[in-house]
């Protein structure tokens, strides 16, 4: 497409050389009089062949700006997704960062360091399943906050 451009643009600038030189010398236009056959020929023939380089202009830079235009809308949904995967990425960073790290992590089983792994033990009939009594606290003195 670009190639297309830029050759309707140096098309463009010859055809529009060209028209300068035949309006502004009389040498010039009269040589391309006696190409023409008349002058009313000539400047017919020079109408069309502007009328045609303009559409040619007018359809390339419209393509061109059609194109552009896509290009940049797919850059900016591709900007849009690595903006929202680095987002993601981020907010991953953070609630890893914000557990401590020696806290378990969600979906596994984590034991106390001395305590059995299996039900209750033998050994220490402390920990069996049963629940366990809790003391009783003293009771208040009258001068004792509370």
């Amino acid at each position: 497409m670009l190639a297309l451009k830029r050759l309707v643009t140096i098309l463009v600038m010859v055809f529009l050389l060209l028209a300068l030189l035949v309006l502004l010398l009389p040498s010039v236009r009269a040589s391309f009089v006696g190409m023409a056959g008349t002058p009313e020929a000539l400047y017919f023939g020079m109408l069309v062949a502007a009328v045609v380089l303009l559409g040619l202009q007018l359809i390339t830079e419209n393509l061109d700006s059609v194109l552009l235009r896509r290009e940049v809308t797919a850059r900016d949904a591709k900007i849009n997704e690595l903006k929202a995967r680095l987002y993601d990425y981020q907010m991953e960073q953070r609630t890893t960062a914000e557990r401590a790290p020696g806290a378990p992590r969600t979906g596994t089983t984590t034991y106390p360091d001395g305590e059995p792994r299996s039900g209750y033990s033998a050994a220490d009939p402390g920990l069996s399943n049963a629940p366990r009594p809790t003391p009783l606290s003293p009771p208040d003195a009258p001068n004792r906050p509370l």
